[in-house]
């Protein structure tokens, strides 16, 4: 097998996706789990999150990317407790990130960190938006 890694490439929603997976395998470490489960737990958490969009509202990782960040630890953690468990996922780690990797190369540019769609097109994401663009401005005291 070869060496598998992570990379946040900002190409899609993989960081949320690649800190699950990462924070999952080194939980398994804590636990003192074998390198297997904690293989084990970063595919399963992983293919949790495979398919997520990156839509930051204004390009600020502030929303949705925080909530996405909390969510991926919560996937996290069901990947540390399967893992523990004895629970294995069928589909090879390597293979899981070959394909979050195959996703975020294929998925539509609105979706890989433009603020082109997703929650960031919304009615709601847009107002956002220029509300937090206008406190940004220099001169101006941000929140």
């Amino acid at each position: 097998r070869r060496h598998t890694r992570f990379k946040c490439d900002w190409s899609s929603d993989v960081c949320s996706s690649d800190l699950a997976a990462m924070a999952a395998a080194a939980a398994i470490e804590v636990l003192g789990g074998t390198p297997k489960q904690a293989v084990m737990a970063a595919a399963l958490a992983l293919q949790g999150t495979l398919g997520l969009v990156c839509d930051p509202l204004g390009g600020l990782v502030e929303v949705p990317c925080v909530f996405r960040n909390a969510t991926g630890a919560a996937i996290a953690l069901a990947g540390v407790e399967m893992a523990m468990a004895g629970v294995e996922f069928p589909i090879p780690a390597d293979e899981v990130i070959d394909t979050m990797g195959e996703i975020g190369r294929t998925m539509d540019s609105r979706y890989r960190e433009t603020a082109g769609g997703g929650l960031a097109a919304t009615p709601t994401g847009r107002k956002l938006t220029r509300d937090r663009l206008v406190q940004l401005k220099p001169g101006r005291n941000a929140p």
